[in-house]
């Protein structure tokens, strides 16, 4: 398989601190093409978590605890789902515990899940479209929106027609 070199594609979504799941979508048409013979393998994905200003999440003097999460699919979702679902490329989740009575900077756990994803030959993909799905619970302090943004660190790479069709139709 002949190989580009790598480069990044970056994208983010705002969810609006109430748990409703939010998702956008990441056009990949530049890279990738099935019936051309074209893919993207994606060789891992760094993640945050911040307001919309890129600032570091804090949990609300009110509020126990805040938790937000992310899914990168090749399928559009209604709802957050689970790692089993074929379409899921990524997902990540992290919880806040504010234990210090005051609007801080929460103690942050990410031992639910694991944000950056780092895979040892990459993650095939052969759709034109990825979708960022996410959400955040009430508590996260912010005067607008939360953000999860991700970088990908991703090549171009030729298949076989007949290896890239499959492929396609598989995360479809």
């Amino acid at each position: 398989m002949a190989k580009s070199d790598s480069f990044f594609i970056r994208h983010s979504i705002e969810p609006d601190n109430s748990g409703t799941f939010v998702e956008d979508s990441i056009d990949l048409g530049a890279y990738v093409d099935a019936l051309g013979k074209s893919v993207l393998r994606i060789h891992n994905i760094a993640v945050t978590f911040s307001d919309s200003a890129g600032n570091a999440a804090q949990i609300t003097a009110a509020a126990d605890s805040a938790a937000m999460q992310f899914q990168l699919t090749t399928q559009s979702q209604s709802d957050t789902v689970t790692a089993a679902n074929r379409s899921v490329v990524a997902t990540g989740i992290i919880y806040g515990q504010n234990s210090f009575g005051a609007s801080e900077f929460p103690l942050l756990s990410h031992d639910m899940d694991n944000l950056p994803q780092l895979w040892t030959n990459g993650f095939l993909i052969a759709v034109d479209t990825l979708y960022l799905g996410g959400e955040a619970s009430t508590g996260w302090e912010a005067a607008d929106n939360m953000t999860i943004s991700i970088v990908m660190e991703c090549t171009v790479e030729t298949m076989s027609t007949a290896a890239a069709m499959a492929l396609a139709l598989s995360q479809q």
